[in-house]
């Protein structure tokens, strides 16, 4: 789901370790060393590209034929290689087109009737089209409307107070917006917040067509034909199937009437591409669109407003259940079998899904291979291992949802970790999750070689950053600003930071819903796939030409994951450090307060500026200018609840890393059995039952999805987005109940320690 065109090299290995960490006590170094060039030997990308082809030769969304046995195929593959196998499967609702419809009506270019099908592109071996997905995005609502356009740039909320500065409403009309600047099913639902009647998301090429590259099957870049599908449904407030929040969509399940499932958008929506927006676009009138709004199309941008252009938007859908196919294959563990290492990634595509997510998922079954081999040779892993290949990703999440939501109670008291890919490709090692594993992960990305330079993965991606922070700008998707990040970027002593986790692939609800700690791992910012992302041109001679060629970093990227899942698998002692956690929730707290102090300003400056009539001033008399609404006042918040939780979250966090450095290697058998009683489920001590305010689904405090950011991460979301929204009261709330979670963690961590040290 997630699109890997911004995804970039985030973190890497602390470059002086230059011995093994006694800490995750791991065998001896040789001995560990050998047992990972085993299992790399066993990786061959030649035989990963056959996968890919087969895997990607016909459209795989959920319900269609070739879904269900790509399922079948690999959960054979995962028996032929000893590992036991099994299909679970799920019924949920997920609409699939039945008809619809876009056309100018109304002003200069009408009529026209915009193209809702991608064809093949001569050079493209072969694009499959039968049973492809036309124009579509999922969980919008269904209607049929005619209504005047308007242009609404990224359709997010600083481009509504645009138009509502130049006096332009969108009530009773049809927004138009381009992709990007945020999550997808953010634009539709801020229209239909807004007033819109309907919405239409369309690729721009200044974003991902012939402004960033040469355009398929030339080059990577978006043809003009080709658009973007995929799900709107409002996964902010929960994800998953919509008609069973909270609990897996069995056939037994109790189930919501559709018209209560919230998540489910009220307003026709439909993607199509820049051949067909730049007529309609073509057909505005009204204000010429502000710089931050235009794009590469050659054309004069309108944001419209008037009745000239106007526009029949019509969607009616199947509404019906579908199943899923969720292959779930286990080796059990010699001596802990409780403790559950879960890695995953999904199997279903909007159509073909080569790049989006079949490159991770044949790195998945290249490292189910691979360890299958080391245990018919002898290798028997501590801990459970748990690979998983999840259907319905794309729509909504769902089979990574409902297979959590299903398993919740074993997965809060036997998980370990939960270990994530999805799309990949050529360029820099990243990797977002739970920041006591940020040395970990650190650790392994110094043992993986990068097929390009030949230097660690970390190395490459430390030197990236390095570069990208030298020229001004940043390397990463976040983080460029924090302290953490740019000390360590010149410093090969240092551990790069991780990002934060917020959602767009199957890690959310392990995460952000059971308090499971998680990792995402990828490649990318080379090998350019968001050029057809989501389209009929994500197939397999994209990937193999410009994403991917070779299969190289496929295979770099099973290398990674295994190793992380073996590591996990057979450490006798926690591996994370928990510093680094502590360390990380108090620069989120300095930013959380600095971010107060900004919003007070904020309104006081306004207030200054509306007294003083400067806006009417500074506009121009020719054109409509409104002033904004007057912000609310912010008040001084009482930070102390929380500055004290971080505090004890600091102290108690440095009293077990060390006692665990120090003691770690003498602890019985007894000693280590109950200190991994106390530290497995520890991250469950983020949640809250309150849950987020408007969504309490989502109980962790530390991380979430912004409500208006989507896939982008919102740390200590309760206290942050309150403070942005200017929800006082809220803000004022969760910085207790917020304190009251990392307390509890303190508190673990405690008990933790008191079992090192002997008590």
């Amino acid at each position: 789901m997630k699109s890997r065109t911004t995804v970039v090299a985030l973190l890497s290995a602390c470059a002086v370790a230059a011995v093994t960490s006694a800490r995750a006590a791991p065998p001896p170094a040789m001995d560990r060393a050998a047992m990972e060039a085993k299992f790399d030997s066993a990786i061959d990308p030649a035989e990963m590209g056959r996968w890919l082809k087969d895997l990607a030769s016909q459209p795989n969304h959920v319900g269609s034929p070739h879904d269900k046995a790509n399922a079948e195929w690999m959960a054979a593959q995962f028996k032929s290689w000893g590992w036991d196998t099994k299909i679970e499967t799920y019924d949920v609702l997920y609409p699939t087109p039945i008809s619809e419809a876009l056309e100018l009506v109304g002003g200069a270019g009408a009529p026209f009737k915009a193209t809702l099908t991608e064809k093949p592109i001569p050079g493209d071996e072969p694009t499959y089209t039968k049973d492809a997905l036309p124009a579509y995005v999922a969980f919008q609502g269904d209607g049929d409307v005619t209504a005047p356009l308007v242009y609404a740039n990224y359709g997010m909320p600083e481009d509504y107070l645009a138009l509502e500065k130049m006096g332009v409403s969108v009530k009773g009309k049809i927004v138009i917006a381009r992709y990007g600047g945020g999550w997808r099913g953010l634009k539709p639902l801020l229209a239909q917040m807004h007033g819109a009647a309907g919405a239409i998301i369309y690729s721009d090429p200044k974003d991902d067509g012939y402004s960033t590259d040469e355009v398929y099957p030339k080059g990577p870049a978006r043809p003009p034909q080709g658009f973007q599908r995929g799900s709107v449904a409002d996964m902010p407030i929960y994800p998953g199937d919509v008609l069973t929040p909270g609990v897996g969509a069995t056939k037994d399940a109790k189930r919501l009437d559709r018209k209560d499932a919230v998540t489910i958008l009220k307003i026709p929506c439909l993607p199509i591409g820049y051949g067909d927006a730049q007529v309609l676009l073509s057909a505005l009138e009204g204000p010429i669109a502000p710089a931050g709004f235009r794009g590469s199309l050659p054309i004069t941008y309108r944001v419209g407003g008037g009745d000239g252009a106007k526009v029949h938007l019509m969607v009616k859908s199947d509404w019906s259940m579908k199943t899923l196919y969720d292959v779930i294959a286990t080796l059990k563990g010699s001596e802990a079998p409780n403790d559950w290492i879960v890695r995953g990634n999904h199997h279903d595509g909007w159509v073909m899904g080569a790049s989006d997510p079949l490159s991770g998922m044949i790195a998945e079954l290249a490292e189910a291979k691979s360890m299958g081999a080391m245990v018919k040779a002898g290798w028997k892993p501590k801990r459970t291992i748990v690979y998983a290949s999840w259907d319905g990703e794309e729509p909504s999440l769902l089979g990574s949802t409902e297979w959590a939501e299903t398993h919740a109670e074993e997965l809060k008291a036997k998980g370990v970790v939960y270990i994530n890919s999805d799309g990949n490709g050529r360029g820099y090692f990243r990797a977002e999750g739970s920041h006591a594993f940020q040395h970990f992960v650190n650790e392994v990305s110094a043992d993986v070689k990068d097929p390009e330079t030949g230097v660690s993965v970390r190395d490459r991606a430390r030197a990236r950053l390095a570069v990208g922070l030298a020229d001004g700008g940043g390397a990463g998707r976040g983080g460029e600003n924090n302290p953490q990040t740019k000390a360590a970027a010149n410093d090969p002593s240092k551990d790069l930071p991780i990002g934060a986790l917020g959602s767009g692939s199957d890690y959310s609800t392990f995460l952000q819903h059971l308090g499971l700690p998680s990792i995402d791992f990828a490649y990318g910012g080379e090998g350019d796939s968001g050029g057809v992302y989501h389209s009929l041109y994500d197939d397999y001679q994209h990937h193999s030409t410009f994403v991917d060629p070779g299969f190289v970093y496929d295979a770099t990227l099973a290398k990674t994951v295994g190793r992380a899942v073996m590591r996990l698998a057979d450490a006798d002692l926690p591996v994370q450090r928990y510093a680094d956690f502590a360390d990380t929730v108090s620069t989120y707290l300095d930013e959380v307060k600095k971010l107060a102090d900004t919003k007070r300003d904020e309104a006081k400056t306004q207030a200054r500026l509306l007294s003083s009539n400067a806006f009417k001033l500074a506009g121009d008399p020719t054109k409509t200018t409104v002033n904004p609404a007057a912000l609310a006042q912010s008040p001084t918040y009482d930070f102390k609840p929380l500055e004290a939780a971080v505090a004890k979250l600091k102290t108690s966090s440095a009293a077990f890393d060390s006692a665990l450095a120090s003691k770690g290697a003498g602890l019985s058998k007894a000693q280590k059995v109950k200190l991994d009683n106390v530290v497995r489920p520890l991250d469950q001590a983020m949640l809250r039952p309150e849950g987020l305010p408007g969504r309490p689904w989502y109980m962790n405090m530390v991380y979430a999805p912004g409500r208006f950011t989507g896939y982008g991460a919102k740390t200590l979301p309760g206290v942050r987005e309150a403070i942005e929204e200017r929800r006082f009261a809220d803000a004022e709330k969760y910085i207790g109940i917020t304190a009251q979670a990392l307390d509890a963690y303190a508190a673990e961590l405690d008990k933790a320690t008191a079992v090192v040290n002997g008590a």
